[in-house]
This record gives C-alpha cells, structure tokens and sequence, in this order.
C-alpha cells in the first residue's frame, strides 16, 4: 500500500475518519479524569465531611417518616423508598458545585494551558464529570452500607449493582457537566455559590427522591417530568431495591439520562473556553 507524501493534497471531506481518533479521545479524557482524581488523593476529608448529610437524612428523616408512616410508599418502607433517592442527592450535592474547580484552575493559569492543548474541549468536559462520578462512587459505598445496617431491602445482584453504577456515571455527568456551563457563564466564585445553592434544593424537592410524584400538585408535576433526577431517581430505585420497578423503564431512564448528557457536554465544551477571559 502506497502512503501519501507530505506534499500530498489533504484527504477528501468524504473520506472515512481514522479509526484511532475515537481511542484519542477516549484517553485524552481518562489522562482529564486522571488529573482531578489524584486532587482527591491529596485530600480525602471532603469524602468524610459530605457523608454526614446523607447519613442525616437517612437515620433522622428516614427513620422518623418510616415510624409515622405518613407518605403512602406502596409495599416498601419509606426507609427503603428514599434510600435510592439519597444516593441520587447525594450524587446531585457532589456534581452540581464540581463547576467552581473550573473557576479556580482559571485563576491559576490552568484553563488556558489546557485551552493550549490539542485535546478536544468535550474531552476536557467529560473527564471532569468522570471524576465526579469518583466522588460519587464513594457516597454509594457509604449509602449501601448504612442501608445494610437499616436493613433496607437492597438487591445484590451483580447485574443490578453494575446499573447502580451506571446510573451514578451518568448523573454525576448530568449535574457536573450543567454546572461546568454555569460556571463558564457567570465567571465568579461567589455568583455560582450562590446559584448552585438556589438550583440544588428545587431539583431535588421536585422529583421523586423523598415521595411519589403523584402527591405534588399539578404544575410541580410538569417540572418532576423534565427534571433529570427524576430519571436518576427512578432507575436507582428499580436498580437498589429488591422487588422494584421501574414507573418510566430503565431503559428510557437511562435514554433521558444520555441524551441530556450529550447536550450539555456539547453546550459545555462551547462555553469552555468563555472562562478564560
């Protein structure tokens, strides 16, 4: 086979892309998840600090609603019915505040010398939300086991437990992402503090993470219906718990959950480099 010289005129438009370019991609975004994962290795306290709240809501609210019995939760226990919806706040408290590092890394000189490098900016987006998903991770362990100990119904099948997994991927993606476009956005520590705090109590009080949709009014309602904890939520409950199904299918879950990821990786990696300046 003949190679073209470096005089030679740049392939046709039409030409299929190389098949390396996909495996580029893909590594240039792990070396990205790399990076913000050993910022975690240096400093481990903000895992122990951020379990408290879950663990706060699962022996006090948890338990107190469980003995009173005053949400109608079907044949589970309301103990069992908010522990998926713990995890998916848990997993929304950690990825919707992941924006401010992009903050801090402008600061620094970070972003430019990334905005410097050849890797493709959705990379850059995907491996910080991979690295959320990391964080992530760690609050499932602890959820699961304090769940254990409440005795909530949990299914351990391997199957199950690798949807959990995939399920916290791709909400850790969701909010990190939606906040790296915030951050972009308004530029200022204090400003995304102060937005990220507005946004984090709404989505999660309008979704089903503490009680079924059906008792919202209905206009609240209509925003639990495009809100992608709901999603999150629902998958985890039918993937977490022994005997549950699905209201929407786990597999349109995780369809929404996809597609929301894809749009705000494309609106975050044209915003990306809005940050530097």
């Amino acid at each position: 086979m003949r190679y073209p010289g470096p005089g030679a005129p740049p392939a046709a438009s039409g030409d299929p892309v190389p098949p390396d370019g996909a495996i580029r991609f893909v590594g240039k975004t792990l070396v990205m998840a790399e990076l913000e994962i050993r910022k975690l290795s240096h400093d481990a306290t903000e895992l122990v600090t951020r379990a408290f709240q879950p663990a706060l809501w699962l022996l006090v609210f948890g338990q107190v609603f469980t003995r009173i019995r005053a949400i109608p939760t079907g044949e589970f226990r309301y103990i069992d019915f908010m522990t998926p919806g713990i995890l998916a706040q848990s997993v929304l408290f950690v990825s919707i505040f992941y924006g401010i590092s992009i903050i801090w890394e402008r600061d620094l000189g970070i972003v430019h010398k990334f905005l410097a490098s050849p890797t493709p900016r959705a990379a850059l987006v995907l491996g910080k939300s991979l690295s959320a998903a990391v964080r992530s991770f760690t609050q499932a362990v602890f959820i699961y086991i304090l769940a254990l100990l409440l005795g909530v119904r949990i299914n351990w099948n391997p199957l199950a437990l690798l949807g959990v997994l995939v399920v916290i991927v791709l909400g850790s993606a969701v909010f990190s992402t939606f906040s790296l476009i915030i951050a972009c956005i308004v530029k200022s520590r204090e400003r995304f503090m102060g937005i990220g705090q507005v946004l984090t109590m709404p989505l999660f009080f309008a979704s089903n993470a503490i009680y079924p949709i059906s008792l919202m009014p209905g206009w609240l309602q209509v925003f639990s219906r495009v809100n992608p904890l709901t999603y999150e939520v629902d998958a985890l409950r039918a993937l977490m718990l022994e005997g549950a199904v699905s209201a929407y299918g786990i597999g349109w879950d995780i369809a929404i959950l996809l597609v929301v990821v894809g749009v705000f990786t494309w609106i975050a990696a044209a915003v990306y480099p809005q940050v530097a300046y």
